[in-house]
């Protein structure tokens, strides 16, 4: 049993507090830097013209559609790491067997996803869309498909660094991946420096060239750093650790299918605002992109809570367990209340990064997007609710449950209550946002309630049967 202590220690809560901080501000910052990838290679279509760009725009929402699930998968083996370091500080062998079986977990959801990526056009064209555009994305695929085994074994490397709490380098070198991604696909796309001229399909070799920049290079600190040297991540690599390998696919399919219900849903919302009217769709794109932009902090900050609180959990500490999750939400429910009166009461402010604001044309597109702006502040506190709600249920290897929250709140509520509101009431665009406030809340308020009832239900109790088994494999 883990040991409770209830006696408020502000010594503990202001000692949690900083490592939250210290291990979540370089988390934060390595997402922004992920994003910002994201960013430069629609800049660099976008100067192609408004075809590849479309065209660019299918392929990535595709593409990404399986690669989030990848992403949750490999996101599992960070609760495994911290609960045994938690467990045992200096523990070495059972630290490198996790992430073993987080790189076979690499390589073998990699597989399918490879094979539905290289098919990519026939898919887009089963769903509808128009032959050319459907060809190019899915040339565009084919050459982006490439970047995603690196890309999944750099997440592991990046959690592995981050059960450790020491995040500095997956920001470093995250950041430094920009330019490279930005050289590379400029170099590709439009035939720069003696290399081909490949158009669309050039900013797809970029990202597996910044892909594969990013997992080399962290190996290599890896391999070079005393510290982490110890190690011996790449040691013993065939041999198998069947019962951790399934543990981890336990964890991890169902992070990988919440984080993909989430996803979804903001692009089913958007395929639903393109339906009601181009003003409508160009608004919610920006209002969402703001949203988007905030919501790096909270995510940031649900993967330290799964970190500290996985670290609470393996040593049975109880009291830090409390500590841990609820240090990570305060911080994100602030910085989202901050964020939230931004929208509500300066949202003019936000939209000027945005649009030009004295253009007359624009007046329709900012008339929507301000009240996009208001639903998007009430569910801010929600959407920070739920990451970080999810990344504190992760810390105790709870994962399951959540995905069938995330499931009830996203497609079972908030869908269809936006489609209801946006095509059954006057309020068209708004209310597809005010679905997606009302999944989010539910999603929320689950998360919290099986959070605060996590004594009752054992969460805490043990750590389960199967890991138990793992590690003493």
């Amino acid at each position: 049993m883990i040991a409770k202590n209830e006696t408020f220690d502000k010594s503990a809560w202001l000692a949690e507090l900083r490592a939250t901080l210290s291990l979540g501000w370089p988390l934060i910052l390595t997402n922004v830097a992920q994003n910002a990838l994201m960013t430069s290679d629609v800049i660099l279509m976008g100067w192609l013209g408004s075809e590849a760009l479309a065209a660019g725009a299918l392929g990535t929402n595709l593409y990404f559609a399986f690669l989030i699930f990848g992403i949750g998968l490999m996101s599992a083996t960070s609760p495994l790491i911290a609960e045994e370091l938690g467990r045992r500080r200096h523990s070495v062998r059972e630290v490198r067997r996790t992430v073993r079986q987080g790189f076979w977990a690499a390589l073998t959801v990699a597989v399918p996803i490879w094979i539905v990526s290289w098919n990519g056009e026939l898919i887009l064209l089963a769903m509808g869309q128009e032959p050319r555009l459907a060809h190019e994305a899915g040339e565009y695929m084919r050459a982006l498909q490439w970047s995603l085994l690196p890309f999944l074994l750099y997440l592991v490397l990046r959690s592995f660094l981050a059960a450790l709490e020491r995040p500095g380098w997956p920001l470093i070198i995250g950041i430094l991946a920009v330019p490279v991604n930005l050289g590379a696909a400029y170099c590709f796309m439009f035939g720069k420096f003696g290399m081909p001229h490949l158009g669309l399909i050039g900013a797809g070799v970029g990202t597996v060239v910044s892909s594969t920049f990013m997992f080399v290079a962290l190996a290599l600190v890896i391999g070079l750093d005393p510290k982490l040297r110890r190690y011996h991540i790449f040691g013993r690599f065939w041999r198998s650790d069947w019962p951790r390998y399934r543990t981890l696919w336990r964890i991890g399919v169902p992070i990988g299918l919440t984080l993909a219900f989430e996803v979804t849903i903001f692009n089913a919302a958007a395929l639903l605002m393109g339906r009601i009217g181009a003003n409508e769709l160009a608004a919610h794109a920006i209002a969402l992109q703001i949203a988007s932009f905030c919501f790096m902090v909270p995510f940031g900050l649900s993967q330290a809570a799964t970190v500290r609180v996985g670290r609470a959990y393996g040593a049975q500490d109880a009291a830090g367990v409390t500590r841990a999750g609820w240090t990570a939400f305060a911080l994100a429910a602030s910085f989202m209340i901050v964020t939230a009166s931004l929208m509500l009461f300066a949202p003019h402010l936000l939209l000027s990064a945005f649009l030009d604001l004295s253009d007359p044309k624009n007046a329709p597109v900012i008339g929507f997007a301000v009240s996009f702006l208001i639903m998007a502040a009430i569910f801010q506190l929600a959407d920070a609710s739920q990451a970080v709600g999810a990344g504190m249920l992760r810390g105790l290897q709870d994962t399951r449950v959540p995905m069938i929250y995330a499931a009830l709140g996203y497609w079972g509520i908030g869908l269809p209550l936006g489609v209801i509101l946006a095509f059954g009431t006057p309020l068209r665009g708004t209310g597809i946002w005010i679905g997606l406030a009302m999944g989010l809340g539910v999603v929320a308020s689950l998360m919290l309630w099986r959070w605060v009832r996590r004594d009752r239900l054992g969460l805490v109790t043990a750590v389960p049967q199967d890991v138990q088994e793992a590690f003493a494999s």
